[in-house]
């Protein structure tokens, strides 16, 4: 499935998204947001497949938001505004679905997303290694290697399966930029562990080769929302 999230400052326009979502079965709409600033913190920490957008929002626009995050997330921009919809395909939408719109014009799009999420997953090139400067060197790193890494303020460190512990300048966005993102989740502000080492998840806690993670509040949600899906 397609995981999945919308934006929209009118709740309304939402529970249609998810009555047509629900109904579908190519959609995980994992949440929903009626303001962009916090639906742009959860996509940095839980990046996800497809955004359900809204392009005239009073606090930030769906376009200014869209050039925010990573462009390899596919969009659907939803409006009321037929005017916007040369600027959303400029920004290589997968469709723009003009309000208000059946439940067959929200199937015909998600469908388009669907064939070229496919055609994502058969061309990708899955690198498994990233470069980390420490020790005043570049480091190359497998990331099958990694087996989780932790925050510690302005440093990380990436613990490594029968390796030594790699201490680097890094923030935690910027090496979840580098990793492959449908392997890696961020659990907590201070934790990134890879989803295939999770042994279980008990009260709040994650088994990672043999450590306790716990889950972070704020992300409790999200990692179970994706751990599920796995």
């Amino acid at each position: 499935m397609i995981n999945a999230i919308a934006i929209d400052d009118e709740p309304p326009a939402l529970k249609i998204i998810e009555s047509f979502s629900a109904s579908d079965n190519i959609i995980n709409l994992q949440k929903t947001f009626t303001k962009p600033n916090e639906a742009l913190r959860y996509v940095e920490n839980f990046p996800v497949d497809l955004l359900f957008l809204d392009i005239q929002m009073p606090s930030l626009s769906g376009i200014e938001f869209y050039k925010r995050i990573k462009q390899d997330t596919m969009v659907i921009f939803t409006t009321a505004f037929s005017e916007y919809a040369v600027e959303g395909f400029n920004l290589s939408a997968i469709d723009y679905l003009l309000k208000p719109f059946t439940f067959e014009r929200f199937t015909q799009a998600v469908n388009k997303a669907n064939e070229f999420y496919a055609y994502q997953l058969q061309t990708e090139k899955t690198d498994q290694f990233i470069f980390i400067r420490a020790d005043y060197s570049l480091l190359k790193i497998n990331t099958t290697d990694i087996v989780y890494i932790e925050g510690l303020d302005d440093y990380l460190k990436i613990h490594l399966q029968n390796q030594k512990t790699i201490v680097t300048r890094m923030t935690m966005k910027s090496i979840l930029d580098k990793l492959p993102y449908k392997e890696f989740i961020r659990i907590h502000r201070s934790f990134i562990i890879p989803l295939s080492r999770v042994q279980s998840v008990r009260n709040r806690m994650v088994m990672v080769d043999g450590n306790q993670i716990a889950i972070g509040s704020s992300y409790e949600e999200s990692f179970y929302d994706i751990f599920k899906n796995q």
